[in-house]
């Protein structure tokens, strides 16, 4: 696996490198993460990864300095995975003038569910991925539905802005226990790990509801809120919206997604479950 530090040599690199699949990580990888991988592997001649803290999608107070970083442990698990190359530049290499001038504003959606409480968040992430993009120029590239949102706005944004990548999305990673794989479970106390799975038995039980036909949207969200917040959860949201478009749901509509954001002591616990009826 070749290490790539710049922008000049991960241009070069990328002309010799046929059809080209992309999975853009912050590291502190993860068996949901090497699933991205091995998504991309099945479709493309070669497969770059990046790894890379993007100061711009943290909001103040959160976590940018304390990120994990696990560099070494990180690239024995893609050598592992047949990973070709790594993309793996510094902070000045993406951002020389320290501050981006000009960023990629997406609509109204970045400011509800997981934006209502991350001002900026998706402002950030959707300026670092089309910077990624115009650098490693991928023919596609993977991303997990656990970031539903996330997924969302960068679907669109590809077809708005008529990128030239296939966006593929990877089912959720998840442990025995139903908890979806994420860098942050890291983070979880062995009391908090054992209490984690309610947010997915929720999400179930939601589920399960809708495809039996009930449409009391606002009392299945209530009483998902309750249950969590009588366990000892801080509740961000737990909504049902359109799956397609993330609007607000009505009733009778077939492709539903259930989304939650939670903290469970000082982690925050983001997940969602697709219906469709």
């Amino acid at each position: 696996m070749e290490i790539i530090r710049t922008v000049a040599e991960m241009r070069a690199w990328r002309r010799q490198a046929g059809k080209l699949a992309f999975v853009p990580t912050m590291g502190n990888l993860h068996a949901g993460h090497l699933a991205l991988v091995k998504a991309a592997r099945e479709r493309a001649d070669k497969v770059v990864v990046s790894i890379f803290v993007n100061r711009l999608q943290f909001g103040q107070g959160e976590d940018f300095g304390a990120y994990p970083r696990t560099f070494d442990a990180d690239c024995d698990k893609l050598r592992a995975a047949g990973v070709d190359a790594l993309f793996f530049p510094e902070e000045q290499e993406l951002y020389p003038r320290v501050r981006q001038d000009f960023n990629v504003e997406p609509p109204n959606i970045q400011n509800e569910l997981c934006g209502a409480f991350r001002p900026g968040h998706f402002r950030g992430v959707a300026t670092v991925v089309t910077k990624l993009f115009n650098i490693v120029q991928p023919d596609l590239a993977c991303f997990g539905k656990k970031d539903f949102q996330q997924l969302h706005v960068i679907r669109a944004m590809v077809d708005d802005l008529n990128s030239p990548i296939e966006i593929v999305p990877v089912d959720t990673g998840r442990a025995d226990d139903g908890l979806a794989l994420s860098s942050r479970n890291g983070y979880l106390s062995a009391e908090e790990r054992a209490e984690a799975p309610r947010l997915y038995r929720n999400l179930e039980q939601i589920r399960q509801r809708l495809q039996d036909g009930d449409h009391d949207y606002a009392a299945l969200e209530q009483a998902a809120r309750d249950d969590l917040a009588q366990a000892g959860w801080i509740v961000d949201y737990v909504e049902i919206r359109q799956a397609d478009t993330l609007a607000v749901a009505h009733a009778g509509e077939k492709r539903l997604v259930v989304l939650a954001a939670a903290r469970l002591g000082r982690t925050r616990l983001i997940d969602n479950i697709e219906v469709f009826r």
